[in-house]
């Protein structure tokens, strides 16, 4: 299943760059250093949290200038490549190597960037129940990466040399593809330089909108198939399929935004087994061993939509929940983008709070 994911994401991230990508752009290159710490959001890390981590992300960002028009409305943003090295200063973490797709977007006169990224991370020293037990925020090598970054940034202080500086964070967790998985947030200070290079064939200018038009669509009506493989928190239980239908209906509120109100049936096989196993090796939990293992959850959302792509989130409450597992309420955030007319994909990450519980990869049609 890592594999499968590794294809999926290394696909997305070549079509993000592929799909946006114009001839003749300018473009920028920057190298950051940072130094930060772990954070303690789980108290079952508390013995990981040693030393500072401190790394480099080197990233490509491609300028753009408004030639599609959601450019224009989220005032010409970035889009490029980034690579990570984060090193945990802790043996038995190990350390993280990282690629990443993102978008950078601007704010006060475009000195203030803001970056969004998502990617897939190597770890050199996951969980082994007889060589690094210790380890418990990671359980395998393969890992999803997300970081975000807010920075100051100034473009050709001298020459085509620049300035950066300001937070990052880096969430590193496998998505409970494999257990253990606690994770791990590190928030870090950084530096770097940025140099840009500019195409001398042509001078570049920001389009704009003759007019501010409006821009609405009647409500439609979705179809999601879901899937992937997960396992429990308790180890040694396997790997297990598992698979969601969802409907939904969605308003298209302007250029930007859709709103989102469905309904989730999950078919997850781990808590078939986890129920078995609770219900003979812990007896005090009252667990019967015969309880359903589906779930059923409404849930509104919202899509924030770039061009062909949107970062789908949404909230969702189980209606039927015969087996207590982290609580009722539940979240998913996502990537969905439209490959063919009607037809989007998407892949996402379900969680309860902090607690991480699948990677989603799905395939839907918009009726």
């Amino acid at each position: 299943m890592q594999k499968t994911i590794l294809l999926i994401l290394t696909v997305f991230i070549s079509t993000v760059l592929y799909s946006q990508s114009e001839e003749n752009e300018d473009f920028t290159i920057d190298a950051n250093y940072f130094y930060g710490s772990i954070l303690r959001h789980n108290k079952d890390i508390s013995h990981l949290i040693t030393e500072h981590p401190q790394g480099f992300i080197f990233s490509y960002n491609n300028k753009s200038f408004g030639s599609k028009r959601w450019q224009r409305s989220y005032n010409y943003p970035d889009w490029g490549v980034s690579f990570l090295y984060h090193n945990s200063n802790n043996e038995t973490l190990g350390n993280n190597f990282g690629m990443y797709a993102h978008l950078n977007f601007y704010f006060l006169k475009r000195n203030l960037l803001f970056r969004v990224s998502e990617g897939l991370v190597y770890n050199t020293n996951p969980f082994d129940i007889e060589t690094n037990f210790k380890n418990n925020a990671y359980g395998s090598h393969l890992l999803l990466g997300t970081t975000f970054l807010i920075n100051y940034s100034k473009e050709n202080i001298v020459k085509n040399i620049g300035l950066q500086a300001g937070l990052t964070f880096l969430h590193f967790s496998n998505a409970n593809v494999k257990a253990p998985n606690t994770s791990t947030n590190t928030l870090a200070f950084n530096i770097g330089l940025k140099y840009t290079i500019q195409n001398e064939e042509q001078s570049k200018e920001y389009k704009v909108d003759s007019t501010d038009t409006k821009y609405t669509e009647p409500i439609q009506y979705n179809i999601v198939l879901r899937g992937g493989v997960n396992e429990s928190d308790y180890l040694n239980l396997g790997q297990h399929p598992f698979f969601i239908v969802s409907a939904f209906a969605d308003k298209r509120v302007s250029y930007k935004s859709s709103l989102q109100l469905g309904m989730d049936v999950f078919f997850s096989k781990f808590l078939e087994k986890e129920i078995e196993y609770l219900s003979v090796a812990f007896p005090n939990f009252n667990i019967k061993g015969d309880e359903d293992y589906k779930r059923v959850g409404v849930f509104i959302g919202h899509d924030l939509h770039f061009g062909k792509f949107a970062i789908n989130t949404q909230i969702g409450y189980y209606v039927y929940y015969p087996y207590d597992f982290e609580g009722r309420v539940y979240q998913r955030v996502g990537v969905n983008y439209n490959v063919y007319k009607n037809l989007f994909s998407s892949i996402g990450l379900k969680s309860h709070g902090a607690k991480a519980e699948a990677v989603e990869i799905g395939i839907g049609i918009r009726l």
